[in-house]
C-alpha cells in the first residue's frame, strides 16, 4: 500500500474529495487479512476450477537431480522454478494454449509467456525469451516431470548455459511450491479458467502477460518465510519478513550492476500503476468475450457425456 498510495496520487487516479487524511492513515494501517475479508464475496463470484494435464517424462529423468520441499533454498537471485499452466477448459480433448511460468525463488520474480500448445519445442523457444527478460542472470531451474522439461533438447539447452538442472518428486506439489502458488495468484487470476485456443487468444494472452509482469514484479509486495519459532504452546510456526515487492528484493541482492539498477528504477518511476490496471481489464474483457461461450457449451457437453464429472467446474461462465 505504501507503494501504491503515492504512485495514485503522483498520477491523479484518486479522488482527492474522498482520500481525506483518515482515510489516508486508515489505508496505511489495514492488514492483508481485513482486504481479503473485504473483497472475499467478489473473489467467490468470480472463483472456476481448473485441470492438471502433467503427463510423467520418463526420458533423462533418472539422470536429473530431485528437489525436494525441505531442501536448503538459494539465497541469491537466479535458480528459478518453472511450470505449465493448462488454458483447456473443462476437456483435455483437441490443441489448446498453455502458459509457461517461471518464478526465481528467492525474490519471487516472475515471468509468464504463452504457448501455442504443450510440445517441447515451444518451452525450448520459450526459455531463452524469459531468460532474457529477467533482471538478473539465469543459473538453475528446476521443473516437475512432464516430457514438456524432462527431455533431451532443454536438457542439452540446460547444458549449453552450465545451468542446475533439477525436478520435484512425482506427486509432490510442494517441491514446486513457489511456482505452483505464482500459476494461481498470476496465471489463474489474470487469465481466469476459461478455453483458449486461438491464435488471437494466444496474442492477447501475450499482451497480458506483459502488463501483469510490470505491476507483479514492480508493484506487489510479498512476504518470503525465514525460519520458525515456538509459540506460546510450544509448537513450530513459521516466522516471515516484512513484506517487499520482486522489484524491492532484486535491488536489495545486490547481484545487479549499478546500470541495472538505474535502468530498473527508471522504469519503476515510470509506470502508473493505475494504467497497467486498465490495460489488465481491458485484455481480460477481450478474453473472455472470445472464450466465455464456448468454454461453457464445452462444460455442458461434458456434464451430458459424464455426469457428476463436470459439475462445480464452472461455477461461473463471464
Amino acid at each position: 500500500m505504501d507503494i501504491w498510495l503515492p504512485k495514485l496520487i503522483e498520477h491523479g487516479e484518486l479522488d482527492t474529495t474522498r482520500l481525506t487524511e483518515h482515510t489516508h492513515t486508515q489505508l496505511l494501517a489495514v492488514s492483508g487479512a481485513t482486504i481479503d475479508r473485504l473483497l472475499k464475496p467478489t473473489r467467490e463470484g468470480m472463483r472456476l476450477a481448473g485441470m492438471s494435464g502433467t503427463k510423467a517424462g520418463p526420458l533423462l529423468r533418472t539422470s536429473i537431480t530431485v528437489r525436494r520441499a525441505g531442501d536448503e533454498h538459494e539465497q541469491v537471485p537466479g535458480f528459478c522454478e518453472i511450470d505449465l499452466v493448462l488454458h483447456c477448459g473443462p476437456t483435455l480433448k483437441g490443441e489448446f494454449c498453455r502458459t509457461l511460468t517461471v518464478t526465481d525463488v528467492y525474490t519471487g520474480w516472475t515471468e509468464s509467456l504463452a504457448l501455442k500448445n504443450g510440445a517441447h519445442r515451444w518451452v525450448l523457444e520459450a526459455m531463452p525469451v524469459i531468460e532474457q527478460r529477467l533482471p538478473f542472470p539465469l543459473t538453475g531451474i528446476d521443473s516437475d516431470n512432464g516430457g514438456e522439461f524432462i527431455n533431451a533438447a532443454l536438457v542439452a539447452w540446460a547444458d549449453e548455459r552450465d545451468l542446475y538442472f533439477t525436478r520435484s518428486r512425482p506427486y509432490h506439489s510442494n517441491d514446486n511450491a513457489h511456482v505452483e502458488q505464482k500459476n494461481g495468484d498470476v496465471v489463474r487470476r489474470h487469465a481466469f479458467h476459461y478455453r483458449y485456443d486461438t491464435a488471437t487468444e494466444l496474442r492477447l494472452l501475450n499482451e497480458l502477460y506483459g502488463l501483469v509482469r510490470i505491476r507483479l514484479n514492480m508493484f506487489t509486495a510479498t512476504t518470503k518465510a525465514i525460519g520458525y519459532r515456538s509459540n506460546q504452546n510450544g509448537k513450530n510456526v513459521r516466522v516471515y519478513d516484512v513484506p517487499r515487492t520482486p522489484f524491492q528484493r532484486v535491488i536489495d541482492s545486490g547481484v545487479l550492476a549499478e546500470e541495472q539498477v538505474t535502468q530498473l528504477q527508471a522504469q519503476f518511476d515510470a509506470v502508473n500503476p493505475a494504467d497497467l490496471t486498465r490495460g489488465i481489464v481491458a485484455i481480460q474483457a477481450r478474453l473472455i468475450q472470445l472464450a466465455a461461450a464456448k468454454t461453457t457449451a464445452l462444460s455442458a457437453g461434458v456434464s451430458r457425456a459424464f455426469p457428476g464429472e463436470a459439475r462445480g467446474h464452472l461455477s461461473r461462465a463471464s
